[in-house]
């Protein structure tokens, strides 16, 4: 088997951590993302001086509310950190005598509505602070009465996973929205990797009370995310965060532990800028390029089905290599396997009896790499 040796100052290899070659796309556990070298520079300029952290925080939301066409934002330590806030905010609002009482949300309106078929991995962010999850509907799907019926005094805010719109049985974003602003209720949207197309990413942002996005998908740093939405619940949800406890409601905040550095409040900026700036034409016709290379490099191989196909988020096209095993050499599962235990390991994604190959976050000088190893475990 092929390796790449590292160099003798590499930091992993001084840890004795296997380097890993990303083509898996934005994964929390394998570090997110790597920031450009213009995102570089700004963090390297932040750290001339300290700085002011709450006026860093709130020109920065005032930057990032422009360029979205939000009314607020606020720089968060990734998502599921802007769920919890935005969550916190929905129940306690900027009350201190609500905020110093987080999670016990006894007497307080603490539903957060899902549907029952937009039940998901990361729906716990929103009790951090306290929220009951509260499903309506069942296996069947969700209908407009049953969400109706669910909004008594004690709901606090509806959860949309914007990952999930358009999943047989749910209601859509915009029908959730207008029955629960009917009933004077704010919705909150996890629209984590949904920065693309642009048009969309606006639209999220303006479109519901609160939404979380994910900034390693625009190129920050894994932990970094944004808040923004309606200005009161943004500005509420400040002060539940890390600044909120140092500042005006001192000790009373929930969300000290989501504390943020100036240079990765500086990268999401510089980052989201630079997103907005990028010739996505462009990049998206260099990812169809090397992934078109690297299915020709691969063509021919054994009981394997190469295809790309739509994705998500920033990577709207992928490679899937489908595997019939009765004919190659190896499953899904063994290719997987055969591509994480070598040095350095490469990540892939996994769809049933696919592998997905994601070029976002593989760098082009690695391309050869994984065809190589791919070569080996397949012709």
């Amino acid at each position: 088997m092929s390796t790449v040796t590292a160099t003798p100052n590499n930091v992993f290899e001084q840890l004795g951590i296997t380097p890993v070659i990303n083509a898996r796309g934005n994964n929390t556990v394998l570090g997110g993302s790597t920031p450009s070298a213009r995102v570089r520079r700004a963090m390297h300029d932040a750290e001339r001086y300290y700085v002011d952290m709450q006026q860093l925080l709130e020109r920065s939301g005032q930057m990032i509310a422009s360029l979205l066409g939000a009314e607020a934002a606020y720089v968060t330590p990734g998502a599921a950190a802007a769920l919890a806030l935005g969550s916190a905010a929905c129940i306690a609002g900027a009350d201190p005598d609500k905020m110093v009482r987080l999670p016990d949300t006894t007497g307080l309106a603490n539903k957060v509505l899902i549907q029952a078929g937009h039940r998901y991995h990361y729906e716990r962010a929103v009790t951090v602070p306290g929220g009951r999850l509260v499903e309506v509907g069942d296996a069947s799907g969700t209908t407009r009465a049953q969400l109706e019926a669910a909004l008594d005094d004690k709901v606090a805010v509806v959860f949309f996973p914007a990952h999930l719109e358009g999943k047989p049985g749910t209601l859509s974003l915009a029908e959730v929205i207008e029955i629960a602003h009917g009933h004077g209720l704010p919705v909150l949207v996890d629209a984590a990797g949904r920065v693309y197309p642009l048009d969309n990413f606006r639209a999220y942002a303006r479109g519901a009370d609160l939404v979380a996005f994910g900034a390693k998908y625009i190129g920050a740093l894994n932990a970094s995310g944004i808040l923004c939405g309606r200005r009161d619940l943004v500005d509420a949800a400040a002060q539940h965060g890390f600044i909120g406890f140092e500042t005006t409601a001192w000790e009373k905040s929930i969300g000290r532990p989501l504390k943020l550095d100036r240079q990765t409040i500086v990268a999401v900026v510089t980052a989201l800028q630079e997103w907005l700036e990028t010739d996505h034409a462009a990049r998206l016709a260099g990812y169809e390029r090397r992934l078109n290379a690297l299915a020709a490099e691969l063509e021919g191989a054994p009981g394997v089905t190469l295809s790309l196909v739509n994705g998500d988020g920033p990577a709207p096209r992928v490679l899937r290599l489908a595997f019939d095993p009765t004919r190659g050499r190896h499953d899904a599962a063994g290719v997987a396997k055969g591509l994480w235990s070598g040095v350095p390991a490469i990540a892939v994604g996994r769809d049933g009896d696919a592998i997905v190959i994601n070029p976002v976050t593989l760098r082009e000088e690695d391309d050869g790499v994984v065809a190589s190893r791919l070569g080996e475990l397949l012709l």
